[in-house]
């Protein structure tokens, strides 16, 4: 009976040693450093939801100097959380990304201003100094700006573009009149620097019609002709909308899961929750599956970013429902 008992016991180990070496092992590169902006994975994570699916899923955080591009392209990653404009101009420069799914519905970008300069609307831009964040984040930027009419070299008729480092030290010191702020982050620095929303205009640019799709996920495109990594992929969409789902349905547990995750310790739980209760508003609604008509739209947007626009010609093959359609 022991010998029976120890044999069923050996039997265990090594089927959940198999199991284990059986996961698939996915990397994921985020285009961030770890905060609630990506939620969803570390939930995804945490409560087993990749597990579940048969993955083993390592999530590396991104950072001022790390290009997720540059990182898949290395081989260091599976798939990467990078925003549309940055990676359309990566493939016409030779990295061919293409977008499997999207878990952002909406954007998050805005243009916050102060009061006191005196704009209210668009029209009082002319004249002022505007903070905009460049390496592949202005092009949104410079496409409103060409609808509208403003040239970006300054002047009275123009605006002063201030390259914008990723903090909002140019709106508190009053080097800027305007700044680019996400919903979710650099808006509530603000006014967490103890500057009051009601001395604060804001322009969304989803309400200014130049909106682009922000924090989709990538994937080199030779990859998606094989059978077993757009499996694999399936099961990684589907466990992290999953995770998505689970933050918005429980958005204290969902912090405490980045906070656990963040290793620099940097990140505050006051701003984690401020910040996973904005990005819920831009992922809620979405299943994962990219819609093509908000594709065309950030296509337009990019194309018409003025003189320098960053990519001079529509995509082909940029994005694919390969990997949604098997969820």
């Amino acid at each position: 009976m022991k010998r029976l008992i120890a044999g069923a016991a050996l039997m265990a180990v090594s089927l959940g040693a198999f199991a284990a070496q059986a996961a698939d092992k996915v990397t994921l590169q985020l285009k961030w450093v770890t905060q609630a902006q990506f939620a969803g994975y570390y939930v995804a994570k945490d409560k087993g939801f990749y597990e579940e699916a048969g993955l083993d899923v390592t999530i590396n955080p991104g950072g001022p100097d790390i290009a997720p591009p540059q990182v898949i392209a290395g081989g260091g990653a599976d798939v990467i959380v990078d925003w549309m404009p940055s990676a359309l101009a990566s493939r016409e420069k030779g990295v061919p990304l293409v977008n499997i799914a999207q878990p952002y519905k909406r954007s998050g970008m805005m243009l916050t201003c102060r009061k006191e300069t005196g704009i209210k609307s668009p029209a009082d831009f002319p004249g002022k100094t505007l903070g905009v964040w460049f390496f592949g984040n202005e092009y949104p930027f410079l496409s409103w700006m060409s609808k509208l009419g403003i040239p970006t070299e300054g002047g009275p008729k123009g605006v002063t573009v201030l390259k914008q480092g990723f903090n909002v030290d140019p709106l508190l010191q009053k080097q800027a009149d305007c700044i680019s702020t996400m919903t979710y982050n650099e808006y509530w620095q603000v006014i967490e620097a103890g500057v009051k929303p009601e001395d604060l205009v804001v322009f969304k640019y989803e309400e200014q019609g130049v909106a682009t799709l922000e924090d989709g996920l990538y994937v080199l495109e030779a990859k998606l002709a094989d059978p077993k990594f757009v499996e694999t992929m399936a099961k990684f969409v589907k466990a992290s909308m999953k995770g998505w789902d689970y933050a918005r349905a429980h958005p204290d547990e969902a912090v405490k899961i980045v906070l656990d995750n963040d290793a620099t310790g940097a990140q505050t739980e006051g701003h984690q929750k401020t910040m996973m209760d904005e990005v819920n508003k831009l992922t809620e609604g979405s299943t994962g599956v990219l819609d093509p008509a908000d594709y065309e739209r950030t296509v337009k947007t990019i194309m018409t970013g003025g003189s320098d626009p960053v990519i001079t010609k529509a995509p082909e093959g940029a994005w694919s429902h390969a990997v949604t359609d098997k969820m």
